[in-house]
């Protein structure tokens, strides 16, 4: 107990260091943030069944291949075999964790399990999508599932180095390394596959689809989901572009624009070529855009950062929707019909899906509650589950599309509270659960820093919530 008490502090002085620094790091360690939340085993509670643990495993020859993670490690996968009616079908989900941008926190991202094998978890809950049981996995839970960890910062898209600070940036490679093992391993016989990723695996799941619809012979149906990865060029809540700014440095470090399509590229520069709203009209293999309309992580790194907002003017709105005024409400309604823009042609193909709902969320594939659950978020009664799969088997068009912030009471949307002491405590939720994760402030932290300690506190109780599901 005692050394995790020392980690979580010292991961927590990390994040206020790097808080403090500059904007730099925020994007990168606020994905952090809400990755390990989303990624925690929620069904983790007395009155839930435990997930399946499935052990790490690292990808034979791969240094060799030159495919290996920021810091030289190699990358690794989790993998559970399938059994009767779906051994010859794969499913392929690709973690996601934020970028680096910077040879500054790239620097500091190969000291985290998201640049290094080193610091990997070497076992992990496969829930959602990943889970092996019938009731909560009705379509994919006895398929060959597989999760390929992230540890480059480009969405598996990059392939350069950095020799002067030992940085390595082979996503590209790693990608392609870990398919060639796994085709190895059976997947080369599948009859059906699927390419999934949450977040910045959302992301490289659209740049990778045809790339992976390539590897198998015509006979076989291959599909992709992008959970969570369709991110906009939009406009932040000062007038600037902080999330343009950051994938540039993200394209141009990594050299993204090696595994970027040529037909992007011959009409828009490499970084509008990251974007998914310019990707999207590219990709030929049948794809699935699952999206919330408020997307949680684009609202706190995106659309209301603090190098946006030094003022703090959009911090109590952020933190839960329901404190937004009528202006900052208007701003993401308008967030929202910038997506449903980008996606309108998208919509017209008849084998693509979507399923965009209006809830302040982020990466509800991976969750058990927003996947498949008793209460899980519904678009005409259909929960997300039963919407990709009726795609994915071509039993209905799934074209869902919610109404407008506030009608949905399905949502389990991210809220970031503060207990009735607001002095020692801050709180992160899902709205629509009884749950609650709360610990306490750092007071004297908070007198020194108190313009930085809205995300430091966020950090401290993930890390928490984290380290305590490790065990």
């Amino acid at each position: 107990m005692r050394m995790k008490v020392f980690v979580i502090a010292a991961l927590a002085f990390v994040s206020l260091v790097s808080v403090i620094d500059g904007s730099e790091h925020e994007a990168q360690l606020s994905e952090f943030v809400n990755d390990a939340l989303f990624s925690s085993v929620s069904s983790k509670q007395p009155s839930q069944p435990q997930p399946l643990m499935v052990p790490i495993t690292v990808i034979n020859g791969a240094a060799a291949k030159g495919a290996v993670c920021l810091d030289g490690t190699s990358p690794a996968y989790h993998f559970h075999p399938g059994s009767g009616s779906g051994a010859n079908s794969w499913l392929i989900h690709l973690e996601g964790g934020g970028w680096c941008n910077t040879i500054r926190n790239c620097v500091f991202r190969k000291t985290t399990r998201r640049g290094s094998f080193k610091f990997m978890e070497k076992t992990l809950p496969f829930t959602g999508i990943l889970s092996n049981k019938p009731e909560e996995n009705p379509d994919f839970f006895n398929w060959n599932r597989v999760k390929i960890r992230y540890c480059d910062g480009a969405s598996f898209a990059g392939d350069s180095q950095n020799e002067a600070n030992q940085l390595q940036f082979r996503g590209q490679k790693i990608w392609l390394a870990a398919i060639e093992e796994l085709m190895s391993k059976g997947m080369q016989k599948a009859n059906q596959a699927l390419l999934s990723g949450c977040s910045a695996g959302g992301l490289a799941s659209i740049i990778h689809c045809d790339e992976f619809g390539s590897m198998f012979p015509k006979s076989t149906k291959v599909k992709c989901l992008s959970d969570a990865g369709f991110f906009l060029d939009a406009v932040d809540v000062s007038g600037g572009h902080t999330l343009r700014n950051m994938f540039g440095g993200v394209v141009t470090l990594q050299e993204v624009q090696k595994n970027l399509p040529k037909s992007c590229l011959n009409q828009l520069d490499p970084t509008s070529c990251f974007f998914p709203q310019n990707l999207i009209q590219h990709v030929q293999t049948p794809l699935f855009l699952l999206n919330a309309a408020y997307d949680a992580w684009q609202v706190q790194e995106s659309l209301a950062p603090h190098s946006a907002d030094p003022s703090g003017s959009w911090n109590d709105c952020k933190a839960n929707h329901a404190r937004c005024n009528s202006s900052q409400i208007q701003f993401f309604q308008d967030f929202r019909n910038q997506l449903l823009n980008d996606v309108k042609d998208f919509s017209k193909s008849s084998p693509t899906g979507l399923f965009i709902n209006s809830c302040f969320a982020h990466c509800q594939s991976e969750r058990q509650d927003t996947w498949f659950a008793d209460d899980s978020p519904l678009i005409n009664d259909m929960p997300v589950a039963i919407a990709v799969g009726d795609w994915f088997f071509d039993r209905k068009t799934i074209k869902a599309i919610d109404c407008a912030y506030p009608c949905d009471t399905t949502c389990h949307n991210l809220v970031f509270n503060e207990s009735d002491d607001t002095s020692t405590t801050t709180t992160m939720i899902y709205s629509s659960q009884s749950s609650r994760l709360t610990f306490p402030a750092l007071y004297l932290l908070s007198a020194l820093f108190p313009t930085s300690m809205f995300l430091l506190h966020l950090r401290i109780e993930v890390l928490s919530r984290f380290f305590s599901h490790s065990t």
